[in-house]
């Protein structure tokens, strides 16, 4: 298939590399930075979680591998995606013992086919030698985040996710770390932080490739 269909580079469109080495640069920018919220940033964490990490801005060749795999298909990508969220976090990472992901809903799920946050969750794990599991499951379909404002951002997934029974059988006190591919307001990882500490988790952590604002 590569033969007949080369990838092309979603950040310049070059024929033939996934991503290439001048787009997947940004993803190392923060890769010397210390743990916590640059200066000039928001530095409110969202609500439940001891940890918020990412590795770029959501800007250039980052947003466009991110759509690409989102609303494209490309799933390859989340490979050098999920490389660099393991660097990030095994440079800066405190406590994690096992890693799920924000869930799409069902009928999301099968329009696209896969979701994109468990990819990146799975094959993060693997590089952390960490177990990863489904730990959250979103009980209701909630409009895109994008589309909304602050305010409509933190109602709309109010109760929108609940613990599944994974975590009380298995992983029970555990210290979870809840991977999504954007983090914008934190309305949404605040749920699920919440979700998971009701359902019985000991700590929750956040990593994402990219940050909004």
């Amino acid at each position: 298939l590569d033969l007949l269909l080369p990838p092309r580079c979603p950040g310049c469109e070059r024929e033939g590399e996934l991503l290439c080495a001048r787009c997947a640069a940004p993803l190392e920018r923060r890769s010397s930075e210390p743990a916590g919220q640059p200066i000039g940033l928001p530095a409110a964490m969202p609500p439940g979680l001891l940890q918020l990490e990412w590795c770029a801005a959501y800007s250039g060749p980052v947003r466009a591998a991110l759509h690409t795999l989102k609303y494209r298909g490309e799933r390859r990508l989340a490979e050098p995606l999920a490389t660099a969220l393991a660097r990030r976090w095994r440079r800066v990472g405190r406590g994690g013992e096992v890693v799920t992901w924000v869930p799409v809903h069902a009928t999301r799920r099968r329009e696209r086919g896969f979701d994109q946050a468990e990819e990146l969750a799975r094959l993060m794990a693997v590089q952390l030698d960490l177990p990863a599991a489904p730990l959250l499951r979103r009980r209701q379909r909630t409009p895109a985040q994008h589309a909304l404002g602050q305010a409509e951002r933190a109602s709309n997934t109010a109760g929108a996710f609940v613990a599944t029974a994974e975590l009380t059988r298995r992983y029970d006190g555990a210290w979870v770390v809840v991977v999504d591919d954007i983090f914008t307001t934190g309305a949404t990882l605040g749920g699920c932080a919440q979700a998971l500490l009701d359902g019985g988790a000991g700590a929750v952590s956040a990593a994402t490739v990219a940050r909004d604002r």
